[in-house]
């Protein structure tokens, strides 16, 4: 199989973004607390801080390429933005919530992490509309 021609410094900039946009999400300055208390997360069960943020930079990475792949070359703000939209909000977000209820998880931590992949391909469907 062929990959098709992708501008690699372009999901290599999604992927940070997505990144950074995660660690905005997750701080203190939005979601950390209510996430924190939904998760029923302490600071023992973060796990590593290198090995959380080296996985969670690849997956990233991993999920800006195969949008990349999805949308192909030059694809336009008009494409790309609805694209994002519809990944965040019809794939991802919904799965959540399939998993979420089988997990017996809670609607609002549903609602940040859901929220969180929405605004994840949004931003994606932003930059390769804008830089494509």
């Amino acid at each position: 199989m062929t990959l098709p021609a992708m501008n690699y410094w372009v999901i290599l900039l999604a992927a940070v973004l997505a990144f950074a946009l995660g660690g905005l999400w997750y701080s203190p300055l939005l979601f950390l607390k209510a996430w924190t208390r939904e998760a029923r997360m302490d600071e023992a069960g973060k796990g590593h801080p290198a090995k959380v943020f080296g996985t969670s930079f690849a997956f990233a990475l991993i999920a800006a390429f195969f949008f990349a792949f999805l949308l192909g070359p030059n694809p336009g703000m008009v494409n790309a933005l609805p694209l994002g939209l519809t990944v965040g909000i019809g794939f991802v977000a919904a799965t959540f919530g399939i998993n979420y209820q089988f997990a017996n998880r809670g609607w609002k931590l549903w609602w940040i992490d859901a929220g969180y992949n929405v605004a994840l391909f949004v931003v994606f469907g932003l930059v390769f509309g804008w830089l494509g």
